[in-house]
């Protein structure tokens, strides 16, 4: 099994070089609580040493394959678990029904099914997506999946492609006053409809986003101890995101020594 040492915080309950199973590390922090008055907001991503979250290999945008890992994508599901709701956006699902990027809109492991249901949760989490253009597809395991699915979109969305979906059954919500998909009107939306623990399934301009309107709580950084180059690719840095509502603190941070990768996790600060 592997083990993790902690690195910060220390103390007389955690000494120095204190370590703990991988397995269960993000369980712990116990993300979904129904009681909660109002969602908790977390994203997580996997980075190079130099930052990079996705880099061009063989003409695709992806992660760089020489940082993912078994480790990274156990706390990755650790993550998906706990979500009663994740927040998507078209772009993900044009590219998922391209072949470009792989399908993480399930849990796919046993125990973590199993540790739902323990919770009086479904097996599988809803799905809200978030989509100015509302020009995508959805992929047949949500419908396989029988997983919940939630469209929003700004004001000024195109009226036949609302009305093309609401042909089909959908409830398309607005969640913007303008042409995008605003982040605090997209938590309060979700939280009127019952959701408590909310992961972004997405990339730096909708973390941009929900920092910058100050409704992120926590974030997860995995960074591999590994440089990797290259001229075109993706940062955090590619979100937009101004002043004080980019200040992050950091709660907990570990080794992997097994990989080679530090584990963190930073509260934001919401409003």
């Amino acid at each position: 099994m592997a083990v993790v040492t902690r690195l910060y915080p220390v103390g007389e309950s955690w000494p120095a070089e204190s370590t703990a199973p991988l397995p269960g590390l993000y369980l712990s922090h116990r993300l979904y609580r129904p009681e909660r008055p109002r969602p908790l907001v977390y994203g997580s991503f996997l980075m190079s040493l130099d930052g990079r979250i996705a880099m061009e290999e063989g003409g695709l945008m992806t992660t760089p394959s020489t940082i993912r890992n078994a480790n990274d994508w156990r706390l990755l599901q650790e993550l998906h678990a706990q979500a009663d709701c994740l927040i998507t956006h078209g772009a993900y699902l044009r590219e998922l029904q391209a072949g470009l990027i792989g399908n993480l809109l399930q849990v796919r492991e046993p125990d973590l099914i199993d540790w739902r249901r323990q919770q009086g949760l479904p097996d599988q989490p809803a799905i809200a997506i978030a989509s100015a253009s509302l020009d995508f597809s959805l992929p047949d395991s949500l419908l396989a999946q029988g997983q919940p699915v939630h469209l929003f979109t700004g004001l000024s969305a195109d009226p036949l492609r609302v009305a093309r979906w609401q042909g089909r059954g959908f409830t398309v919500r607005q969640a913007g006053t303008g042409r995008l998909v605003q982040g605090r009107a997209l938590v309060a939306a979700l939280g009127a409809l019952g959701y408590r623990s909310l992961y972004l399934l997405s990339g730096p301009l909708m973390l941009g986003t929900m920092l910058q309107e100050r409704v992120l709580e926590r974030l997860y950084l995995t960074q591999v101890l590994q440089l990797v180059g290259g001229q075109h690719v993706r940062t955090l840095g590619d979100g937009i995101v101004s002043g004080q509502a980019g200040t992050l603190q950091l709660q907990e941070l570990y080794l992997d020594q097994e990989v080679g990768q530090l584990l963190a996790c930073y509260a934001a600060r919401p409003d």
